[in-house]
């Protein structure tokens, strides 16, 4: 177990957090959540110990062994990938160590008998006779196959280290596993077989996370970090978001009765917690659900942006027709015979590991490339907008605020129509005069946004737009896509994203495409789909 006393952090005048009171127990896991630059991380860096509170105390049951994700791609580069994997239980490895160089000196008395004794009972205490076969079962669970176990951690690549890296992390069962963002860079395989194991795990797991179906199928409890405090609310992402929406909903009523409001607020519980029973922490989500009251669910304090695309004309039958297109870049194909045609409403998700192939499609169907082979035709009605992966050169070299900046784009030049949009991505007052060279990541993401809804277009290309996003910006732009009437294209790898938008999934294959109208979950249900999934990630990770 680890709690945390009367904690706080103050950087300067900002303060992070104050006096928040926590209890982690063992056989749940608890979601991190916050605003970009909340402290989600920090937070764990406080659990770890790595950063010292200014107030307060964290506390670990003695005895108990607490194992965090390590984010130093390169610090193990010099050993073998098994061994990094059993070095995420130290005194495992300490014992191995130990006994080698007993065992290896030629003068090998009585007294060394002893202490081996004593350290082989320890070692098969810890488990340590299956340590290898427990290590090497959880890099293939992570994508990394047998043959790359006695390589170099400086010889694999930065996506199989992390992997390696994940690996360290749950190694040993830790009784508290501290993990950020570790679904990134995980194929679709590969985070199925996470989530199934935190499902499992017995112990206190603490995760920060930007992938709510993650959230969904693992969080027993979701702690919100917001405006200085943290707060914990029993359930998964969905029953946290939800419900804070309901409630906020019935504080804006005042007129609305209260016992219409306790009803409405009992019902949503009850429906919540009977659909529990079909996720994979059913059991004990549902007896926490069980046990929520009317007064625990308090509206969010949380602002997410609004995003919504209106069309200025609808769209005709004849959208697009791809018919061949094949590109290499460095000499490397990275699409062959892509041929699709496009249908009035539709929504097609690109999924897949061909990252490179998906954006060079979208920059051909853009006309910022042009194919090698094949040919593409968009429909006289059609306008498209376009959200790159990459929106660097909107930004880098341009010396305006976002009012300006926002301006070029908007029809109506009117500072005030051109600040409302702003506003509408959560750039009010002074915020609208920063310039736009010096944004993060997700604010020139929620611009972008701003800027594809200006355009009118009734054909939108989003390549990856979850990236940088925040969870609230997250579930606005999804929202937001699920209620556009005209036509999607786009890649990414939020699941719930593509399940929830996409009613079309095509997958960029090495010969083509496969196409199917079909929902993300029931495209990777399919069996054929499954095997083609785990063929071509195994292909394109050699």
């Amino acid at each position: 177990m680890i709690t945390t006393n009367n904690l706080s952090l103050q950087f300067g005048k900002r303060v992070l957090y104050k006096d928040v009171n926590l209890k982690f127990t063992p056989g749940n896991c608890y979601g991190i959540i916050g605003a970009n630059g909340a402290g989600k991380s920090t937070f764990l860096k406080l659990l770890s110990g790595e950063l010292e509170p200014t107030g307060g105390t964290v506390e670990v049951t003695p005895g108990e062994r607490l194992a965090v994700l390590k984010q130093d791609h390169y610090a193990f580069d010099q050993y073998q990938v098994l061994r990094t994997v059993m070095m995420g239980h130290p005194r495992l490895v300490e014992i191995m160590d130990e006994k080698d160089a007993l065992y290896a000196k030629p003068d090998f008395s009585e007294a060394d008998g002893m202490k081996a004794s004593e350290l082989e009972a320890e070692f098969a205490e810890l488990n340590g006779w299956d340590a290898e076969s427990d290590a090497a079962k959880l890099l293939n669970g992570l994508g990394i196959p047998d043959e790359k176990h006695e390589l170099m951690m400086s010889e694999l690549t930065a996506k199989e280290k992390v992997r390696v890296l994940l690996a360290q992390a749950l190694f040993g069962s830790p009784d508290i596993l501290l993990l950020d963002e570790p679904t990134n860079h995980l194929d679709v395989a590969s985070i199925n077989w996470l989530e199934n194991f935190l499902a499992d795990f017995p112990n206190t797991v603490i995760v920060v996370s930007h992938d709510r179906h993650f959230l969904n199928q693992v969080c027993t409890y979701i702690c919100d970090v917001d405006f200085g405090e943290i707060r914990l609310y029993a359930g998964n992402y969905d029953f946290w978001y939800q419900s804070s929406q309901l409630a906020l909903q019935l504080q804006k009523e005042q007129n609305k009765k209260a016992e219409e409001k306790i009803k409405e607020l009992q019902n949503f519980i009850a429906r919540f917690a009977a659909n529990a029973a079909k996720s994979k922490q059913a059991t004990s989500r549902k007896k926490l659900l069980d046990k929520i009251k009317v007064e625990d669910i308090k509206p969010s304090s949380r602002r997410y942006p609004y995003i919504a695309f209106t069309p200025d004309r609808e769209a005709g039958d004849q959208l697009l027709m791809v018919d061949g297109i094949s590109k290499s870049v460095d000499g490397e194909p990275v699409l062959k015979n892509v041929s699709f045609t496009l249908k009035k409403g539709d929504k097609v998700a690109f999924v897949g590991p061909n990252t490179l192939g998906k954006t060079m499609l979208f920059k051909i169907l853009m006309g910022e490339e042009e194919p090698d082979a094949g040919s593409f035709k968009w429909g006289i009605t059609t306008t498209q907008a376009y959200l790159p992966s990459d929106n660097s050169s909107y930004f880098d070299d341009v010396d305006l605020n976002l009012v300006d900046w926002l301006r070029q784009f908007s029809k109506d030049p009117d500072e005030t129509f051109v600040r409302g949009f702003l506003g509408r991505m959560l750039f009010s007052g002074e915020e609208s005069q920063k310039k736009a060279k010096v944004l993060s990541g997700g604010e020139r993401v929620r611009c972008m946004l701003s800027r594809m809804m200006l355009s009118g277009a009734n054909v939108l290309l989003l390549d990856e737009p979850t990236n940088h996003l925040d969870l609230e910006s997250i579930t606005a732009l999804n929202n937001g896509l699920i209620a556009f009437n005209g036509t999607a294209l786009f890649a990414s790898h939020d699941h719930q994203f593509v399940q929830t938008i996409a009613n079309r999934i095509i997958d960029i294959t090495p010969d083509g495409v496969v196409d199917r109208v079909t929902t993300y979950d029931e495209f990777l249900a399919n069996e054929t789909v499954q095997q083609q999934i785990a063929a071509k990630y195994k292909e394109a990770e050699a």
